[in-house]
């Protein structure tokens, strides 16, 4: 079973239409859809934004449906002057740019488990590649793989993201990617996460956020579609 963890409705909407025998449930108050999308199957929900939501939407997919493989699909902004709006980013791993433990010594972005600390969340190799696979099949779009920075704020300033660039050397900054991708690391299921870039590196507003979310999700769907079909 294939699982996709998105933030905006739009996203699982378009998911959700694509679906054949669908059935829906609702943990949590997190309704999660299942069917078949070309003979595979699937489940999704919209987790909400923030790391919170996606982690406990991530356990509750894992825990109830039992998916082979997880994707987090979304839109993200740039870290990067030569990934522009429209870009689409996949992850070789995920750090949590705002776990900050420096005043301890703490290096920036470490995570304390019970039984070890990392920052970087790699995410599986072979899903990512599919997946970046499945990206280029989409016309005139750019396709990157590298670094996802995630954390509990909306970065539009300049200088903020090109602090998390410079510190852990990421590609985009999104709010639920190093979450999902946590919660799957410790349950031993692959993830790979997604980005379609909604704003660019320059100095952003909230409103150009809202203005590309739309374009961006779409082109996600699309993408997320054809990795299915692949699959």
């Amino acid at each position: 079973m294939l699982g996709f963890i998105c933030a905006l409705g739009v996203e699982v909407e378009g998911i959700k239409q694509l679906m054949d025998n669908k059935t829906e449930e609702t943990h949590a108050k997190i309704t999660y859809a299942k069917g078949e999308i070309f003979g595979r199957e699937v489940v999704c929900c919209e987790c909400g934004i923030g790391k919170v939501n996606a982690a406990m939407s991530t356990q509750i997919m894992i825990d109830f449906y039992r998916p082979d493989v997880i994707i987090n699909s979304g839109i993200a902004g740039s870290l990067s002057k030569d990934i522009r709006i429209g870009d689409l980013v996949i992850s070789d791993d995920c750090v949590q740019h705002d776990m900050d433990g420096t005043e301890a010594g703490d290096p920036p972005g470490e995570i304390w488990f019970n039984d070890e600390k990392r920052i970087d969340i790699p995410a599986d190799k072979a899903t990512a590649d599919r997946l970046e696979q499945a990206c280029r099949v989409l016309a005139d779009t750019a396709v990157f793989r590298g670094r996802i920075a995630s954390g509990d704020a909306f970065i539009s300033a300049h200088a903020r993201r090109q602090r998390i660039a410079d510190m852990f050397g990421a590609l985009a900054c999104e709010m639920e990617g190093g979450a999902v991708g946590t919660v799957c690391y410790r349950n031993e299921v692959p993830y790979a996460v997604l980005r379609c870039i909604s704003d660019d590196f320059n100095e952003n507003e909230f409103v150009d956020f809202l203005r590309f979310r739309e374009i961006a999700a779409e082109k996600s769907i699309r993408a997320i579609t054809e990795f299915i079909r692949c699959c």
